[in-house]
Parts: structure tokens; C-alpha cells; sequence
């Protein structure tokens, strides 16, 4: 498992039962995981402290409970800054764990020692946008959410990287990706964080693991001759990362590297252990 170990203002700190219980910069939250089948005695005080608490609904959904919490507060990784808000089903707009592969990338954009054109879809508010702009690459930012852009557009002010070179585009993924390869545009590096299920302005059905391999297919051939990396995330369950490997493996073949899938985790640090939280497929140019 890779394990995203380096946050200094967020941690989990304990699960149980169904929920985490988190602490983001200097509040505590509780949130649902299905992950978290287990059910460990409830010792630390936070749990009977939080400032906000999402309970989830047996039909389906959920809603935020509030006792102090504002309707915005900052986070920060490194040099980045994020804008927290809890939001429906009980995001707060930032996925921590995804760190461990923003700090993998990063060294590889630095120690390239070349321009590096990246492009990230699904892209949501930024996380890996931001981190790979702030070691110098010019990254596509893409996502069909107007709201999620300008979230996102809002961490770059805050991370001092309102100048960055991004470009920013609210669109349909897939039809991005479609159009970049008839204009002929390449990229150096490729980021993807899809939909475990979604639909389509016009009702199309996204199902991850249906549709992703044609998208990687489709991705492929935005790559440039010397691509530097490949990274796809996964939180589909049953969706195992030796798939992600097989995938990347095969479509990546005719290019000089290594492909590596895992699960990707959170120390908890009441017990040491790690959450589980999903899975990364990487691959990489040798």
C-alpha cells in the first residue's frame, strides 16, 4: 500500500463502526467509510466531540450535522493551500490521501529537468493540478463541473499560483480527450481520477469499470513520443489494482517503462495501522 504519511494539518485519527473520525487542520470531523466494517470500542474523546458529523441515510444519501464548524477553512500541503467546505455526501473537497501520489509525480516533474506538459482529467478542485504546476509543468485542468473549476481556480490563488500555466475547461472529459486528438496536441504526462458511476449531459451512463479501459485507449494517443507518466485512480470497489497494472501495461507497451498498481491509504494514528482508501495505477518512463 502506498500511504500518504507526510500531512502535518490532517489525520485520521481513529475508525470504527462505518466512520472516520478526522482531523482537518483544527477540526474534527466524522464521516462514513465503507471500508470500515469493523467495530473497535469508541475510546478516544474526539468521537464525542466532533464539529460536524455526516450521517448517512439507510435509503440512500445523507446530510451534514453542524455544532462549530465555519462554512470555509484552509488546509495546507507543502506550499499549497485548498478551501475546505463540507458539501453533499459528505465531501469537504479534498481527497488527503491522493498526497502520496502528488509528492510521486512532482519529484518525477523536477528530476525530468524538462518542460512537461500534463494533463488532468476529472480533475475536481485541483489537488494534483496545483501540486504539479507548482514544480513547473503547464497542466490542462479539465472537468465538466463549472463549480469544481472555479473551486479549483480558487486553491491556485490561494497556493500564489494564480499565474501558474494552467489552462482551466469545463467540459466533458471524454469529449476532450476526443478533440485534443483530432487538433493533434500531446502531452508528456496523464492524470486521471474518473467517476466510479456518473451520467452524461445527455443521459449517458458512466460506469468505471466499463468504460475505463476504452478510456485509457483513447489517452494513449494524446502522448507524446517521450511520455514521463501515467496515473490513474480508482475508488470502485472490486476494481483491484493488479486491473489498473493489466491496463496500463498493455496500452503503455510500445513506450520504455514500468508499470505499478496499489491500494493507497491513511496512517490512522490512534492504532498505527492504515485505512484503505482506493487504488492508484502507475506507470512510468525508465
Amino acid at each position: 500500500m502506498w500511504i500518504a504519511k507526510n500531512w502535518k494539518e490532517y489525520e485520521v485519527i481513529d475508525c470504527s463502526n462505518g466512520e472516520k473520525l478526522e482531523r482537518w487542520g483544527s477540526y474534527i470531523l466524522i464521516r462514513p467509510d465503507p471500508q470500515v466494517i469493523w467495530d473497535t470500542p469508541r475510546t478516544h474523546r474526539a468521537w464525542k466531540h466532533p464539529n460536524a458529523h455526516y450521517h448517512r441515510s439507510k435509503k440512500g444519501g445523507g446530510e451534514w450535522e453542524f455544532f462549530d464548524l465555519p462554512q470555509q477553512w484552509d488546509l495546507h500541503y507543502g506550499s499549497l493551500t485548498f478551501h475546505l467546505k463540507p458539501f453533499h455526501f459528505k465531501h469537504t473537497g479534498l481527497f488527503p490521501e491522493q498526497a502520496i501520489n502528488w509528492d510521486w509525480f512532482g519529484a518525477k516533474i523536477k528530476d525530468s529537468r524538462r518542460p512537461v506538459k500534463v494533463l488532468n482529467l476529472f480533475a475536481y478542485t485541483g489537488g494534483a493540478t496545483l501540486s504539479a504546476a507548482a514544480v513547473g509543468a503547464s497542466v490542462t485542468h479539465v472537468d465538466a463541473s463549472k463549480g469544481m473549476v472555479t473551486w479549483a481556480r480558487e486553491n491556485a490563488v490561494a497556493s500564489g499560483l494564480a499565474d501558474a500555466p494552467i489552462r482551466w475547461i469545463v467540459d466533458d472529459c471524454i469529449k476532450f480527450v476526443e478533440r485534443e486528438i483530432r487538433r493533434g496536441n500531446r502531452y508528456d504526462a496523464i492524470i486521471m481520477d474518473p467517476p466510479s458511476y456518473g451520467r452524461g449531459p445527455k443521459g449517458e451512463t458512466w460506469k468505471l469499470e466499463h468504460n475505463v479501459h476504452s478510456l485509457i485507449k483513447l489517452c494513449v494517443q494524446l502522448l507524446s513520443n517521450q511520455p514521463l507518466f501515467f496515473l490513474i485512480n480508482s475508488y470502485t470497489t472490486g476494481l483491484q489494482p493488479a486491473v489498473l497494472a493489466y491496463m496500463l501495461g498493455t496500452e503503455l507497451k510500445k513506450f520504455h517503462g514500468a508499470t505499478e498498481a496499489q491500494e493507497i491509504g491513511i496512517p490512522v494514528s490512534s492504532n498505527g495501522l492504515a485505512l484503505p482508501c482506493g487504488a492508484s495505477g502507475r506507470w512510468e518512463a525508465l
